[in-house]
This record gives structure tokens, C-alpha cells and sequence, in this order.
């Protein structure tokens, strides 16, 4: 805990984001640095709670020892503070910037007051860490003689390459894009996590033996990178498939085919390759100047995309939601210390509230045909209103409002609606067994796949999910295969220490 009164004495209050109107010209990071007079006040409401649920399984996903280092940083122990964020998260640079803090959902402050700054804290401890030089390379003392094949380079591949390599195996992270970083690098905006935060944590797994190799399509014979999967099989003596949920949703409505129409990842990604290659001088990127753009669907992917049409300058922005408003305050059937299913500001609607005086989004909005220009481009959508009531079994079923269709202008749609597995090239190619939902089938904590030493974790495992749920499972998935190889493995997992069951 802080101090003892702490959470009686000071209110919340959050690490402000830069002005909004400012930051749309640029694509710098938007969040401003901390004082520490302020996050050493915001560690003292850090309350004597008894059981942190913050760090439990309705919290924290990768049990972050949070009272501690809160407590911590409130005595001015940044040291002692980093010590103990590493010791459960790999990368807290890279939850500090980009979750959505599970953990104060779950904060037992939260049941009468806002709240302790959880994620604001977590990340200053680790930009204090780099910047005081107290994060260095540690490489293991000796090698095993193992050899481990990682697919992916996202979260889940980086923070079991990490773990895997700490022990002594020999670690090499195949990425089928130009640079390292999958989700973390194309995915997630320069914005909200500058990507020279990403290559610095590269550069030191590199620098700690880890071995990486781009291009790299494992599986895929159309590309020309192609990289055989049986070869890595044979040659590795575990491989690791961290590959994510990358098969977008559709929206299969009439008019899908006309050009202006994009995935959300395919406008995200071209537009941080284009940035990091050099400052969009390519033009390699699908742009939204001067157009009006419509997003469908929430959230994180769905902000991104309002954030990064708005560094574009579009010309007007409305972001589509299928479900009702949120409620200002947790309902009902959303006690505590559930995820608070809450109304949200997030960076990118602060940006087109500031521009164009409105928050972008409307609620319960059916899209029924996209209509063209009729040169083959998008011009608008046709929608309309739809209402949200529970039938018998308490099911919540929708019904179109007679008499609310609308046209709404459009020559750019993002389609931001979440994803349903991974693709499945590659085990096809293997043979691995799929659950329902197509996702590579693996029991967490377990994460052995239907072929022998091959093993799956992230999203490709459980579905679409959070940065730090990618973690959880890379270091759960790391415990798993150390243990395969050595037969006993002194690496933690979240929940093994706690003795917590996960899904």
C-alpha cells in the first residue's frame, strides 16, 4: 500500500494527453510526461485493501505486483519499483501506453471512488527505468543446446522469445512482415505507441542472443518469403506459433466490392509503414485528406482509425456502433470487479470532438448498402435504426426502426469489427487441429497443439484480445515448453504463482 489516508487525501487524477487539436498535426506520441510529486500523490491512494484484486483474475491478466511497486514509487524506490514491474511483465512500456487497465476495473478503491492511476504509474516506472540506464541487456549465462522456433513477433512471440531465452535455449522469432514487432509495430498507431519504444526493446532482446528474421511467411507458398513449416519442425526441437488473429470480420452488404472500402488493419498498417519509411513521402498509403470518413466499429482499432484519419485531415468523421450508448456508470449486471462496461473518451474522439465539435460516434446503427459514385468508388452508406430488447430468455435481440433509413457520405470506410482467428495456411500445412472458432487448438497453461512439439499462444490460441492477455500467454506458453525440453522449468507464468485458473 501508499500511505494509509492516501486515498482519502488525493483524488484521482490521470497524466493528461497533449491538447488535442495540437496533436492532430503530427504523429507523435500523445501523452505528456508526469511529474513526480503528482504520481507519487496518485501511489498513495493505493489503499490497505486486503486482497488486491487489481493483480487477481478479475484484474490483472499477467498478476502484476501492483501495490508494491505503487507502494514503491510513493516512497521515491524507482529502482526497487522497475524490479518488481519486470519481474511479471516483459514489456510495461508496451502496457503502460496501449491497455486499457483491466487492473483499475478491478482496483477495490473502485467500489466507492475513482480509481488509483494504475496504468499512468506503470508506465512512468519503466520510461524512468530507460532513461536512468538501469535497463541493460542481461543475457543468459550459459545455452541449453536447445533450439526454438517462434512464428509471430507480436506481444505473445516477443514475451516468450524473452522468457525462452532468459533460461539459456536458443531463440530464433520469425516475422513475416518487413520489421519486428506484429501488432505492437503495424497495428497500433505511432501515436499511441511511438515505435522507437518498440525497436528499443528489439534491440535489447537482440542484444540478449535473441535471433530474428523478417520476410519470413511461414507456410504461405504464395509469398516470396515463404518460409517451409516442416523444415522449422525438423530442425528446431520446439516451435512455437504466435502467428495472432489477423482474419478480419466483413461486412457483407450490398456494395462491397467498391473501391474506398478498407479493413481497418489494412489502412493502420499501410499508414505506419508509410510513416516509418519516410514520412509518408512514398504516398503508399491509403489517405483520408480532405474525405469523409466513416469507421464502423469501436473499439481500440475503431479509435485508431478516427486517430489516424484525423492526422490526415479528413474532412468529416462519424464512427458507426452497432450497440447502445454505454451507461455513464456500471449497471446492474456490471458489479464490481467486472471490466466496468462504461461510457469512454478515447484519445481519438477527444481529437474530433475538438475539431469538429461532436463526439463521432452514433449508437445502434445498422449499415444496409454501400452506394457508389458510380465510377466504381464508395460515396455513402445507407443505414438504419435499430432497437435493443430481451426476449423471453432474457436474450437481447435487435429490430429495425421503421422509418429511420438514412444516407450518410462516405468516399472512405474502415471497417473496424474485430477478427475471428488466424489464417489458416499454416496449419493446414502442419495439421493442427482448430477449435470452433478456428483459432489453433491449445489448453492455456498447457499450450501444446495436436502436433507433436508445436505449441500455440496469443490470440492465435484464444481469439482477438488485449497486449497484456498476449503476454500472459507468451510466458505461460515459455513455462510450457522450457518444461517440454528440460522436463522442469523455473520460469513463472501468470496465475501459477497465485495458483489462479485462467480461460
Amino acid at each position: 500500500m501508499g500511505k494509509p489516508t492516501g486515498f482519502k487525501e488525493y483524488p484521482r487524477k490521470t497524466v493528461p494527453y497533449r491538447d488535442p487539436v495540437a496533436r492532430v498535426g503530427d504523429f507523435l506520441e500523445i501523452f505528456t510526461p508526469p511529474l513526480e510529486d503528482h504520481l507519487k500523490n496518485q501511489g498513495a491512494r493505493c489503499m490497505d485493501c486486503g486482497v488486491p484484486f487489481c493483480q487477481s483474475a478479475t484484474g490483472c491478466p499477467i498478476d502484476n505486483l501492483i501495490p508494491e511497486w505503487n507502494d514503491l514509487v510513493y516512497r521515491g524506490r524507482w529502482r526497487d519499483a522497475l524490479d518488481r514491474l519486470h519481474k511479471t511483465n516483459n514489456f510495461p512500456e508496451f502496457t503502460g501506453r496501449t491497455c486499457p487497465a483491466p487492473c483499475e476495473g478491478a482496483c477495490v478503491l473502485g467500489i466507492t471512488d475513482p480509481a488509483v492511476t494504475i496504468k499512468n504509474i506503470e508506465n512512468a516506472i519503466v520510461d524512468r527505468g530507460f532513461a536512468e540506464g538501469w535497463i541493460v541487456p542481461e543475457p543468459p549465462p550459459k545455452r541449453t543446446g536447445k533450439k526454438v522456433a517462434i512464428i509471430g513477433s507480436g506481444p505473445s512471440g516477443l514475451a516468450a522469445a524473452a522468457q525462452l531465452n532468459k533460461v539459456g535455449h536458443s531463440v530464433t522469432v520469425y516475422e513475416r512482415a518487413d520489421r519486428i514487432g506484429g501488432l505492437l509495430m503495424y497495428g497500433i498507431p505511432n501515436m499511441k505507441l511511438d515505435k522507437g519504444v518498440v525497436q528499443r526493446r528489439i534491440n535489447l532482446l537482440k542484444e540478449e542472443g535473441v535471433n530474428f528474421v523478417t520476410s519470413a511467411d511461414v507456410g504461405n507458398k504464395q509469398s516470396p518469403g515463404y518460409v517451409d513449416p516442416q523444415k522449422l519442425h525438423d530442425e528446431n526441437d520446439a516451435v512455437l506459433l504466435c502467428t495472432g488473429a489477423t482474419r478480419p470480420n466483413d461486412l457483407t452488404i450490398p456494395g462491397r466490392g467498391l473501391d474506398g472500402i478498407y479493413f481497418a488493419m489494412q489502412f493502420l498498417t499501410a499508414n505506419t509503414k508509410s510513416l516509418l519509411d519516410g514520412q509518408h513521402a512514398d504516398g503508399k498509403y491509403i489517405s483520408a485528406k480532405d474525405k469523409d470518413v466513416i469507421v464502423i466499429g469501436g473499439g481500440d482499432t475503431g479509435t485508431d482509425c478516427i486517430g489516424t484519419s484525423m492526422r490526415h485531415r479528413c474532412k468529416s468523421l462519424v464512427n458507426f456502433e452497432l450497440l447502445p450508448q454505454p451507461p455513464e456508470t456500471r449497471a446492474p449486471d456490471n458489479p464490481w470487479p467486472q471490466w466496468p462496461r462504461t461510457y469512454r473518451t478515447d484519445y481519438g474522439h477527444q481529437e474530433v470532438a475538438a475539431k469538429f465539435g461532436a463526439d463521432p460516434r452514433t449508437y445502434c446503427v445498422m449499415s444496409k448498402e454501400f452506394v457508389s459514385d458510380d465510377n466504381g468508388g464508395v460515396a455513402g452508406i445507407r443505414t438504419v435504426q435499430v432497437d435493443w430488447t430481451k426476449d423471453d430468455a432474457g436474450k437481447w435481440k435487435l429490430h429495425e426502426i421503421a422509418g429511420s433509413d438514412k444516407f450518410w457520405p462516405a468516399q472512405l470506410v474502415l471497417l473496424a469489427m474485430g477478427f475471428k482467428g488466424p489464417e489458416q495456411y499454416l496449419a493446414e500445412m502442419l495439421g493442427i487441429a482448430v477449435d470452433p472458432r478456428t483459432n489453433y487448438q491449445a489448453v492455456h497453461g498447457k499450450f501444446a497443439t495436436s502436433i507433436p512439439k508445436v505449441f500455440a499462444a496469443g490470440d492465435c490460441r484464444r481469439g482477438q484480445s488485449l497486449v497484456v492477455w498476449a503476454i500472459n500467454e507468451g510466458r505461460g506458453a515459455a513455462r510450457a515448453v522450457d518444461e517440454f525440453l528440460m522436463g522442469t522449468s523455473d520460469l513463472a507464468a501468470p496465475g501459477v504463482t497465485l495458483g489462479l485458473v485462467r480461460n
